[in-house]
């Protein structure tokens, strides 16, 4: 890795406030290695449209997920706050796409996704999801203090500080905020992404139905999916 790795990666983990991972930074490395080696295997865009377009819920009256699970008639569509389609766009959200697939293949967590910070056509600020594997999810949580007590998406992306709950249960019982769109998962794991400024430039998010799944191992990696993504998006 270059010379400028453990740097970046030991200012990646203080910036964030991951001291759990403080000596894993080569486990991090290692990780880093093997998603900038999926990028760079050759990415088929068979169709560029389904990279823009994904189900999603139908939100109750309070803004969360269905209870019913029903999928909105509509697919959310990011070409409205990406300011439309362009290669590069296409590209990038290809390459995302192979990266949560292999940060999904490698710990095994049962939902991943990244998130951007962006403002929507509506002039709110959100994080924006441009890729995921798992069940179908909110599109954009907004960046609010009011949202963030309900929400460790908005949290995080107000706050810059990853966030990792290993039981979820008992974090909602101890007044902890958790946007519940699967009611079996009980750890998750959101960690900011940062730009070179270490501003919040979005979000990971990670989820499993077991408890305290994401020990040092898988957040190494999502730590080291953090910091590759942070220079992949659109």
């Amino acid at each position: 890795m270059p010379t400028e790795g453990p740097a970046r990666i030991a200012g990646y983990l203080r910036a964030a406030g991951l001291a759990q991972l403080e000596g894993h930074e080569e486990e991090i490395a290692l990780a880093i290695a093997d998603f900038l080696e999926a990028m760079g295997e050759k990415v088929a865009i068979g169709d560029p449209a389904s990279l823009y377009t994904y189900p999603v819920p139908m939100l109750g009256e309070d803004g969360a997920c269905s209870v019913l699970e029903e999928l909105a008639p509509v697919p959310y569509d990011l070409s409205g706050i990406l300011g439309g389609r362009s290669e590069q766009a296409t590209r990038r959200l290809a390459l995302l796409e192979r990266l949560v697939e292999r940060a999904q293949e490698t710990t095994g967590c049962d939902w991943v996704g990244v998130y951007q910070k962006r403002v929507n056509p509506a002039g709110m600020p959100v994080l924006v999801k441009l890729s995921y594997v798992g069940r179908p999810s909110r599109a954009e949580f907004p960046l609010t203090p009011a949202f963030a007590e309900g929400s460790t998406n908005s949290t995080v992306g107000l706050t810059g500080r990853a966030l990792v709950i290993d039981d979820v249960a008992k974090h909602v019982e101890a007044g902890g905020g958790f946007y519940v769109c699967d009611a079996e998962v009980q750890s998750e794991a959101c960690l900011p992404l940062l730009d070179a400024a270490q501003q919040v430039a979005g979000i990971i998010d990670a989820e499993a139905k077991p408890r305290a799944f994401f020990g040092p191992p898988r957040l190494a990696t999502l730590a080291a999916l953090a910091i590759v993504a942070s220079a992949v998006l659109p």
